[in-house]
């Protein structure tokens, strides 16, 4: 589960990243240069890998960790693995 820390931090970057969605938007209907555009497309990116960032964290500290410590630790290994896999 997301705690408060875990939500308000990703509530403030999704923030963020609602900004820079808007200026990209204004940059492609002003017709900017396509790499000042790349450039935007590449910041997006990398604010959404940081709530990705902020929510696996939470996940590890609270969900992983209690489940490996319980009786089937293997299907939170599997987990970790496929999210490993879809953030890479």
């Amino acid at each position: 589960m997301i705690d408060e820390k875990t939500k308000k931090s990703a509530q403030r970057r999704l923030k963020i990243i609602q900004g820079q969605v808007s200026g990209l938007q204004k940059m492609i209907d002003d017709e900017k240069y396509c790499v000042d555009i790349l450039t935007q497309v590449a910041a997006l990116q990398a604010s959404l890998r940081g709530v990705g960032e902020v929510v696996v964290r939470r996940h590890l500290e609270s969900c992983v960790t209690a489940g490996i410590k319980g009786d089937n630790p293997e299907k939170h290994y599997d987990e970790l693995m496929r999210i490993i896999y879809k953030l890479t």
